[in-house]
């Protein structure tokens, strides 16, 4: 007799060879990076002929794209109208940083609690790299911009909680949209370095209560700048 459960067996699939990363994947941090540069301003359509022949590719893996920087916020989608960069609005922009603000203050005060002495090593590593970034004699916004944000991710890393990390980066990727704002008001990047340092010495007390304000105080002053 026909052994019924082999015969409806599926055949044996080929391996799979996929690149290590989905292509659009590739696609869609290459649209990110642009965007925050600002070779793609808020408000700008998004050309997707144009953008699929530049690289060579067609249009399904970019709209595949778009679909994950609409997700970020990065994209708006209008409905026969395509792909647009998002423009933040003052509202946005409110409601991100109050978010963050409440996110990161409560990461902060973990790390004080809770970080080993050589993660508050590594704390002021990064803020050491941050005043040499803001050198008041050749001041260079782009790279303090970086290395702030290197600081406050690995301040959260330390504090440990993969759910809140997640929502930090996303929240963060709108806040750039508008990060060249804030980055160019006078003085704010001596400001911010103040709130640094400031942050940093209620982290070597750990001084947890402290620092929770701190990172308040940082993430108000930095909406005033940006607003």
């Amino acid at each position: 007799m026909q052994n019924i459960g082999a015969s409806l067996q599926s055949p044996p699939m080929p391996p799979l060879s996929l690149s290590p990363r989905a292509l659009y994947e590739e696609v869609a941090e290459l649209l990110r990076q642009r965007i925050f540069s600002r070779e793609l301003a808020p408000g700008s359509w998004i050309d997707e002929l144009k953008i699929a022949e530049a690289y060579g590719i067609s249009r399904t893996p970019l709209r595949e794209a778009l679909k994950v920087l609409a997700a970020e916020g990065l994209v708006t989608m209008k409905v026969r109208r395509g792909a647009y960069v998002t423009e933040v609005s003052d509202r946005d922009l409110a409601d991100v940083y109050h978010l963050l603000s409440l996110l990161e203050s409560d990461a902060a005060s973990v790390v004080a609690s809770q970080a080993s002495d050589a993660q508050i090593v590594e704390l002021k590593a990064l803020h050491a790299e941050l005043e040499t970034a803001a050198n008041p004699d050749a001041p260079d916004r782009e790279r303090f911009f970086e290395v702030n944000e290197r600081f406050h991710m690995r301040l959260l890393e330390i504090a440990d909680n993969r759910w809140r990390n997640q929502m930090v980066a996303d929240l963060r990727k709108v806040m750039k949209l508008n990060r060249h704002n804030s980055l160019l008001k006078t003085g704010r990047v001596t400001e911010s370095l103040q709130e640094h340092r400031d942050l940093m010495a209620a982290l070597a007390a750990r001084d947890a209560v402290r620092t929770r304000q701190c990172m308040q105080d940082h993430f108000k002053n930095g909406l005033e700048a940006a607003t």
